[in-house]
């Protein structure tokens, strides 16, 4: 059942919408969101500033004064026993300004291992981690900041280590509810391989995107353009029989697109549609789901819980719980 496991899931890392056609990038992880916030809006947002301290995972520019001492922890349900564990936390130092600090953890299970002629050679645990320290400094309407990442990767026995950095901007809009976002991701170089003759490949990526709530609705919504950098994000076979994807088909694969719904203060609702993940992992039959996620936050006094579902196919998806609150608001009432 490992086994099984284990190949479900590079098979999903290998067409999801988190990853280049082919899979040919190490480290993919860094691309899976990081809280149920983010999986709920489609799972790209680099525009969404000053309401989930997770954000700074993907933009660190996202995280302000705002939210210092605000915790968080969150944990994804994937295929079989593969799941993903977040924790962050940020944190106003005198002379320093606001820092925050977050730990990404993917656990593939437990892969059994065979010789050439099929015999037993144990068991292995396989995971990804990701250790990150984020800084944001803000100029008048603009903000900035830098994300600092040490990543390391066990598969089966086999290691990898990388430094990376993330830099990012958001445009605060002085008088509407509008922020404009940029966030360039993965910047680096690696400190281990695999293997001797190995030659890693960094996720690279540049994401640009928007969030603005209108002034007389209930409603906020984001658009997030990604996977920037690569020539073509499409896989197509032409020995499949099916059309070579459309100009807009293209277009659209590169688009993110989230929205809430602000009942109350206290009570929102969050959609998503990632248009990329809809066709790479939709059924011949049918859609099924794919690329849509929904999800739905409430603040119970000093507390807010976050819970999503993203879509893959028929019947299957990924669940997110985040649970975050201000435990330095806390310590100072008791």
């Amino acid at each position: 059942m490992a086994r099984r496991s284990y190949f479900l899931f590079f098979l999903f890392c290998t067409v999801s919408s988190y990853a280049q056609p082919g899979g040919k990038r190490s480290f993919e992880f860094l691309q899976i969101p990081a809280s149920a916030r983010q999986a709920a809006l489609g799972g790209v947002n680099v525009s969404l500033a000053d309401q989930d301290v997770n954000f700074f995972f993907a933009s660190p520019a996202l995280v302000s004064d705002t939210l210092a001492g605000m915790a968080s922890a969150s944990y994804q349900f994937y295929v079989a026993d593969v799941g993903q564990a977040a924790f962050a936390y940020a944190h106003t130092f005198r002379g320093i300004g606001i820092l925050a600090f977050g730990v990404q953890h993917l656990r593939y299970g437990t892969i059994q291992s065979y010789d050439p002629s099929g015999s037993p050679l144990g068991d292995y645990k396989s995971g990804e981690t990701a250790w990150v320290v984020s800084k944001s400094h803000q100029v008048g309407h603009f903000r900035v900041g830098a994300n600092l990442k040490l990543v390391f990767s066990n598969l089966a026995g086999y290691r990898a280590s990388a430094l990376m950095v993330d830099l990012a901007g958001v445009f605060i809009h002085p008088q509407q509810d509008l922020r404009v976002g940029l966030a360039i991701r993965n910047l680096g170089t690696t400190l281990s391989e695999y293997t001797d003759t190995g030659d890693t490949s960094l996720p690279f990526d540049v994401q640009v995107g928007a969030t603005f709530k209108p002034e007389h609705m209930p409603l906020r919504f984001s658009l997030t353009a990604y996977a920037l950098t690569g020539k073509d994000v499409t896989y197509y076979d032409p020995a499949s029989g099916d059309d070579e994807p459309g100009t807009l088909d293209k277009v659209l694969r590169r688009v993110n697109f989230g929205a809430e719904i602000l009942f109350h203060r206290n009570v929102n609702l969050l959609l998503g549609y990632n248009y990329r993940q809809h066709q790479e992992l939709k059924l011949e039959e049918g859609g099924g789901g794919a690329g849509i996620s929904l999800g739905f936050s409430a603040r119970i006094k000093a507390f807010e819980f976050v819970f999503s579902r993203s879509g893959y196919v028929a019947g299957n998806g990924g669940y997110t719980l985040t649970l975050s609150s201000n435990v330095e608001r806390m310590l100072k009432r008791r």
